[in-house]
C-alpha cells in the first residue's frame, strides 16, 4: 500500500520536483565579451561602429556597414587561473581550452533605384559563443569554528533536509534497494527528502526513535571538534547563440537592425567534497560528490540602430529582449562513510540518474546606448553602455519556483557594463585596446564582485583578407559557498581568464 501511495504521490508532485537555484538563473543570464579578435580587443565596444561580424550579435544593424558582403572565422585559446581561500587553507589551479568560438557572414544587397532613400539591405547569419563554462577549482582548510549544531560541516547538509520529515518517508521499504528507493524518494518528494535520505542511509543522522516512521528528529552522528574539508569543482560546457541577421541602410546617415536569435546550452559540472576529523565519533571521513547535466535552448531577439550624428560622430541604440530558454537537468550523487565501511556496507552509489521536469527561465532584458568617433581611415574611439535588471530572471512555471523566483528578486541586482575601446590604423597595420567594467549582479556586491578587463590587438588588412589577433584578460572575485544548505561558509576565489583570439576575416 505504502508504495502505492508513493506513485501516486509522484503523479501529483511532478511539477514541484526541481532543484533549480539563484545560481543556475544568473550563469544563463550573463554573457561575455566573445567574437572575432577585432571586437574583442575593443573590449566589444562595437555598439555603435559595426562593420565586424560579432558587431552584428551586439547591434544587429552593424551589418548595414558593411559596404560588400563579408565572413569571418575566430578561434580563441583560454587560460583561466583560480586562486581560492577556504579556512586559512590557500590553493591555486591553471588549466587551459581551446574553441571556435565565431564564425558567419553577411551579404550586401544594393538598391538599384537611385530614386530610394533604402540604400541597401543586408541578411546574413552569425555564431558566437557567449559564455565558456570551462572552469577547474580545488579549496582546503580545516574548520575549527564548530557548534552543537555541526555548522558547516557537510553533516549540517544532511539534517537541514531531514529535520521535520517523517522518517517512513527517507528510508527504504523493507526489502527494497538502496537504488530503487532512492528512485522512489526522488520520483514522490523531490530532491531535499533524496538528500535526507542520503544522510540517514549513510549513518550521518540518526532518528530520535528508529522504529517510528512517523518520527520527524534527528540527530547528527558526529563529535565536535576541527574537520578538514578538500572540495574540488569542475565544469564544462558552453552557452551559444546563432543569430539570423537582417539590417538595412536608410538615406547616408542611418542604419536600422534585426537579430533573430537560437540559443543552446550545454553545461556539465561535477563537485567533490572529501571531509574527515579526528573527533573520535563513529564518522570520520566523508567522501559527498554530485554531477549535474543541463541542456537547453531558446529564443531571442534584438532591435537596434545606428545613427550618424555627423561625419566622425555615431550614436548606436540597442534593445535586447529576454531570452525564453526551456531547460533539462539530469544529476548522480555518491555518498560514502567510515561507518558503511566500519558495519562493511556498500557505499552509496544509486546508480540512478535524477531526471528533472522540463522548466522554463526568462533572463532580463538588456538595453544598450554607444557613441564613437571615426577619424577617417585613421582610427576611432568607442564607448558601450549596458544596463540589465538581473533581479527580473524568473523560473516558469512561477507557481512552482515562488521561492526560487523571491531569492532572485531580493538578492540580484541591476548592473551597469561599461566598454571603451579604440583603433589606430597604420598603413596595412591597426593597432588596438580596450577596458571594461561591469558591475556585480548581487545586491551585496561580493558574492560575485565587479569585473574589470582589458585588452590588446593587432590586425593586418591584405586587401580583401584581414588577420586579427588578441589578447585580453579579466578579473573576478567570488565568495561561492559549496552548497546552499548546512555548509554555506565561503570559498573566496579569485579568477583570472585570460585569452587570445585569432580571426580570419575576408570580403565575399
Amino acid at each position: 500500500m505504502k508504495k502505492l501511495i508513493i506513485l501516486f504521490v509522484a503523479v501529483l508532485a511532478m511539477p514541484l520536483l526541481n532543484a533549480q537555484d539563484i545560481t543556475d538563473a544568473l550563469r544563463y543570464s550573463q554573457s561575455e565579451v566573445q567574437g572575432t579578435a577585432r571586437f574583442r580587443a575593443l573590449s566589444g565596444a562595437f555598439g555603435a561602429l559595426g562593420g565586424d561580424m560579432s558587431a552584428v550579435s551586439i547591434n544587429p544593424a552593424g551589418s548595414a556597414v558593411f559596404s560588400q558582403s563579408h565572413a569571418s572565422f575566430s578561434v580563441n585559446i583560454l587560460d583561466y587561473t583560480n586562486d581560492t581561500q577556504y579556512f586559512g587553507g590557500e590553493a591555486s589551479t591553471n588549466n587551459s581550452d581551446f574553441s571556435l568560438n565565431q564564425g558567419g557572414a553577411s551579404f550586401v544587397f544594393r538598391n538599384n533605384n537611385t530614386s530610394s532613400p533604402w540604400k541597401k539591405f543586408t541578411i546574413g547569419v552569425a555564431y558566437d559563443k557567449t559564455s565558456d563554462y570551462e572552469d577547474d577549482w580545488f579549496a582546503a582548510g580545516i574548520n575549527t569554528n564548530v557548534n552543537t549544531n555541526f555548522d558547516n560541516t557537510i553533516a549540517s547538509y544532511f539534517f537541514d533536509y531531514a529535520n521535520g520529515l517523517p522518517l517512513g518517508d527517507i528510508s527504504t521499504l523493507e526489502g527494497e534497494s538502496i537504488a530503487d528507493a532512492y528512485a522512489d524518494i526522488g520520483a514522490a518528494y523531490g530532491f531535499g527528502h533524496q538528500q535526507a535520505f542520503l544522510g540517514f542511509e549513510s549513518y550521518i543522522l540518526q532518528p530520535v526513535d528508529i522504529d517510528d516512521d512517523n518520527n520527524t528528529e534527528y540527530l547528527i552522528n558526529l563529535e565536535n571538534g576541527n574537520f578538514t574539508h578538500d572540495y574540488s569543482y569542475l565544469s564544462t560546457g558552453y552557452n551559444g547563440k546563432i543569430a539570423f541577421n537582417m539590417a538595412a541602410q536608410y538615406g547616408d546617415n542611418l542604419y536600422l537592425g534585426i537579430n533573430l536569435n537560437s540559443h543552446f546550452i550545454d553545461y556539465e559540472r561535477s563537485t567533490r567534497l572529501y571531509e574527515t576529523n579526528g573527533n573520535g565519533g563513529l564518522i570520520n571521513e566523508i567522501d559527498f560528490r554530485n554531477t549535474l547535466r543541463t541542456t537547453g535552448n531558446g529564443f531571442s531577439f534584438q532591435i537596434g540602430s545606428i545613427i550618424k550624428l555627423s561625419k566622425e560622430l555615431r550614436l548606436g541604440l540597442t534593445y535586447d529582449s529576454p531570452t525564453w530558454y526551456t531547460i533539462e537537468e539530469e544529476t548522480t550523487q555518491f555518498l560514502d562513510t567510515s561507518e558503511l565501511v566500519a558495519q562493511d556496507l556498500d557505499v552509496i552509489d544509486p546508480g540512478i540518474i535524477n531526471v528533472y521536469p522540463e522548466y522554463k527561465l526568462q533572463t532580463p532584458a538588456k538595453f544598450t546606448g554607444s557613441l564613437a568617433y571615426v577619424v577617417g581611415k585613421q582610427g576611432l574611439i568607442s564607448f558601450d553602455y549596458s544596463r540589465k535588471d538581473y533581479g527580473n530572471a524568473k523560473f516558469k512555471p512561477t507557481g512552482d519556483f515562488t521561492a526560487q523566483n523571491n531569492q532572485i528578486n531580493s538578492e540580484l541586482a541591476a548592473a551597469a557594463t561599461y566598454r571603451l575601446g579604440g583603433e589606430y590604423k597604420y598603413e596595412q597595420f591597426s593597432f588596438r585596446g580596450g577596458y571594461r567594467f561591469e558591475e556585480s549582479p548581487y545586491e551585496n556586491g561580493t558574492t560575485v564582485g565587479d569585473l574589470n578587463g582589458y585588452s590588446l590587438g593587432v590586425g593586418y588588412n591584405f586587401g580583401n583578407t584581414r588577420f586579427d589577433i588578441t589578447f585580453d584578460q579579466y578579473m573576478r572575485d567570488f565568495e561561492t559557498p559549496m552548497f546552499n544548505q548546512g555548509l554555506t561558509s565561503p570559498i573566496l576565489l579569485d579568477k583570472t581568464n585570460s585569452n587570445i583570439t585569432l580571426s580570419l576575416s575576408f570580403n565575399i
